[in-house]
């Protein structure tokens, strides 16, 4: 074991999470050590105590405990990608350079593991190395059933830049879906807080997310404040419609909890719209019935970000997946329609 250790936070490592850090200096610590150091206080930064997730400072003091030696834990071995899921993810791949990779993420693909979850873009990532010493990092995330434009940065410093300007609201996400019913106004915006909802029963409940009224959010505790703008493209007489939306923020399940609670859920989620129930032109029940897929119909569009070396304004545009590309045929909707910022008015 070795003893204490009062570390120091270089400017590169600025705005890492703390695990991360952690398991790139001491590759002998798992995730499952660490939070356990957090929860007994033993892992401090700057005299407090701290959780997994905590965004490390330049020059801020990090106390690490006695450790087990390099060996004592085994090393935890990079994941080997077969050659199918090698070229699945590289087929992916919709924009590329020296900093920056853009996938567009399959639906039903996970974005990181987790409970059950062993297949997912972050594993897969080490087939996107491409000549680099080490897997592309993960600067956001997109729900499993959930398509469409995902960045990677291919360097700590891009990493870093990215996940500042998420934070900071300096990149821009649009995404396409179909929803039951037509919302009521075409162009609007949606402020619901958002909390888990307690428990973790057979039906999701702690995975999901409740809204909370604008007026209670300072008072509900654990709620977070979130706003989603939408814009109804075209509609299919009163059944569904194509709904292009913005998240102006980043909370778990935004988007599909906000379009439930106005009465619009998106077709195919079960978890907030209820699968089960069919869309009888009222605007409730997920379920549309006929050839239109029962996946979930949300996909991220584009994407639009400054890139974190030249400086350039970049947009991605990540093409449907099939279950909504035959949705779309099926309306006789056509990507071309769409306005490039359905929210020009809202600005």
């Amino acid at each position: 074991m070795s003893g204490v250790q009062i570390l120091t936070v270089a400017a590169e490592d600025a705005d890492q999470r703390l695990d991360r850090w952690l398991r790139r200096l001491f590759p002998q610590l798992n995730q499952i050590r660490i939070e356990k150091m957090c929860r007994k206080g033993e892992l401090r930064v700057d005299g407090g105590r701290v959780k997994p997730a905590t965004r490390l400072a330049e020059g801020q003091q990090v106390r690490v405990p006695p450790l087990p030696a390099p060996g004592s834990i085994p090393a935890r071995v990079a994941t080997r990608v077969s050659d199918a899921d090698a070229k699945l993810i590289r087929n992916c791949v919709i924009y590329k350079d020296d900093e920056v990779i853009a996938i567009n993420k399959p639906a039903g693909l996970a974005t990181q593991g987790g409970s059950k979850q062993t297949r997912h873009v972050d594993g897969l990532s080490e087939a996107l190395k491409f000549d680099y010493d080490e897997k592309p990092r993960l600067v956001h995330r997109l729900d499993k059933d959930t398509s469409g434009v995902l960045l990677l940065a291919r360097t700590r410093l891009a990493a870093q830049a990215l996940t500042a300007a998420m934070r900071h609201k300096d990149t821009r996400k649009i995404y396409w879906a179909v929803v039951a019913g037509v919302p009521t106004p075409y162009l609007g915006e949606i402020k619901y807080g958002l909390v888990k909802a307690g428990g973790h029963g057979s039906r999701g409940e702690g995975e999901k997310m409740v809204c909370v009224h604008p007026r209670d959010v300072a008072s509900t505790p654990g709620a977070k404040r979130a706003i989603t703008q939408y814009a109804t493209l075209y509609r299919v007489a009163s059944r569904a419609s194509w709904v292009a939306m913005e998240p102006i923020t980043g909370r778990t399940h935004q988007l599909r909890a906000h379009m439930a609670e106005i009465g619009h859920p998106i077709v195919g989620d079960g978890k907030y719209g209820g699968s089960g129930q069919e869309n009888l032109g009222d605007g409730w029940g997920a379920k549309l019935g006929g050839v239109i897929s029962n996946k979930l119909h949300l996909h991220a569009r584009t994407m639009q970000f400054e890139h974190p070396t030249n400086k350039k304004v970049i947009t991605v545009t990540a093409d449907l997946p099939e279950h909504m590309a035959l949705t779309w045929e099926t309306f006789g909707w056509t990507p071309d329609l769409a306005a490039d910022d359905p929210f020009e008015e809202l600005r």
